[in-house]
């Protein structure tokens, strides 16, 4: 029994002090950069406009999913590839659900201090897809059909109904 005070008071100090998100999520996440042609060089650039990968698709690259307390990380995508346009996309960290957690098991300490902290209240998207229009078909004001499950997701939004009657 004089052992039970003990324990009750290391579990409540153990969860007190630990936080959902860092004990569930990361602080970086490994990204798949691919795209349409492959073997597309890309250039990965943070939110201040610094190189932070390069290469040539498909890739995966990790990335930190914060760039500072309570700040997500973002990041600009450069696409290129001889004979098509080059294409810039940008992409942000989002709010990780396991930070919610710490309303149960991380307490205020978790949500307020430890996971902005390291960044763990953040996740990257795992995949980003982008399609580069070529150069020749624009050139030449050639017609391009694509199907709609080719579309890059910018291009979707864009999309309206047409009426055909």
């Amino acid at each position: 029994m004089k052992f039970l005070p003990k324990l009750s008071i290391s579990l409540v100090s153990v969860l007190a002090l630990s936080s959902c998100s860092s004990i569930v999520s990361k602080t970086e996440y490994p990204v798949t950069i691919s795209s349409t042609p492959d073997s597309s060089s890309f250039i990965i650039k943070d939110a201040q406009g610094k190189s932070v990968h390069s290469g040539t698709t498909p890739a995966v690259v990790n990335l930190k999913a914060s760039s500072g307390y309570f700040k997500s990380a973002k990041y600009t995508l450069i696409l290129s590839h001889e004979g098509y346009e080059d294409k810039t996309y940008t992409f942000s960290a989002s709010l990780d659900g396991w930070y919610w957690g710490n309303i149960i098991f991380g307490g205020l300490i978790g949500m307020l201090i430890v996971d902005p902290a390291t960044g763990a209240m953040y996740k990257l998207p795992p995949r980003i897809d982008n399609s580069l229009i070529n150069v020749s078909a624009t050139e030449n004001n050639e017609l391009t059909i694509a199907t709609i499950d080719e579309l890059p997701l910018e291009d979707l939004a864009r999309l309206e109904p047409v009426d055909l009657r």
